[in-house]
């Protein structure tokens, strides 16, 4: 299956430009004058690497989502997880780019990555996840993407391609990777864990004697990546697929 956009609806533009910019300084958007909700992180050419923060265990804990910035509009991977940042990342991808948001493909159903689905889709945002994320959503009562794909498919916006990879179960069961081949970065979200992480995190919805075997196709199917963005915490390492089957191992001997 492959999905092409070479260009933007006027529609869209018409919704996204009604939106007014907020004051962006080093890429990051100030919500409040003394925490930031917002940081937005230069990765490599046109990618960036997007953070909002929420509580987790009674902590603020950082989770990383991505744009993309193309010929016909932004690409979004995920939602913020404080969905409050919608609307500051957009204003601020365009005061940044000049840019608007055109698709926002959703990688597994927990609220870090579907919050504010519906907000996008008023305003004329195309949402897209898999048919498998989308019945979650459904069932466990999360927003749901619009659209929705029954296998790995090729996406072409713009300039980029890229494809979605549904490696088998993982951090949850329906959750899907992103895989820009030519620029070798590969968009991991919650299933690849950081190389600072110490542990699995969230595993509720964990199908755990699946994941080894589901990073390993990755691996094989995503050969010699510079970057690898995990859904939480540092991403300044590209070695995420082989910390998280070390994790996986360690966790596997402690039960």
């Amino acid at each position: 299956m492959v999905i092409r956009m070479k260009w933007v609806p006027k529609n869209i533009k018409r919704a996204i430009l009604a939106l007014c910019a907020l004051c962006v300084i080093s890429g990051i958007a100030f919500g409040q004058a003394d925490s930031i909700k917002l940081k937005i992180t230069h990765l490599t050419g046109d990618f960036y690497v997007y953070t909002t923060w929420n509580k987790y265990r009674g902590i603020a804990f950082p989770s990383n989502s991505m744009y993309v910035v193309t010929d016909a509009g932004v690409v979004l991977i995920d939602t913020p997880w404080d969905t409050t940042q919608i609307k500051p990342l957009l204003d601020s991808i365009r005061t940044r780019h000049h840019k608007e948001g055109v698709i926002c493909l959703s990688t597994h159903f927990h609220a870090d990555r579907t919050g504010g689905l519906n907000w996008l889709k008023g305003r004329g945002i195309a949402t897209w996840s898999s048919k498998q994320t989308l019945d979650l959503c459904r069932e466990r009562g999360e927003e749901q993407a619009e659209f929705y794909f029954e296998k790995d498919t090729l996406f072409q916006i713009g300039q980029y391609r890229f494809k979605t990879i549904y490696p088998g179960g993982g951090h949850t069961k329906d959750n899907i990777v992103v895989w820009f081949e030519q620029e070798k970065v590969l968009y991991g979200g919650c299933f690849v864990k950081s190389t600072e992480s110490e542990g699995l995190g969230n595993i509720a919805d964990a199908a755990l004697d699946e994941w080894g075997t589901s990073i390993k196709r990755v691996m094989k199917a995503c050969r010699k990546p510079k970057y690898v963005i995990p859904g939480h915490q540092s991403w300044v390492s590209s070695k995420g697929l082989q910390h998280t089957l070390k994790l996986l191992r360690r966790h596997k001997k402690t039960f």
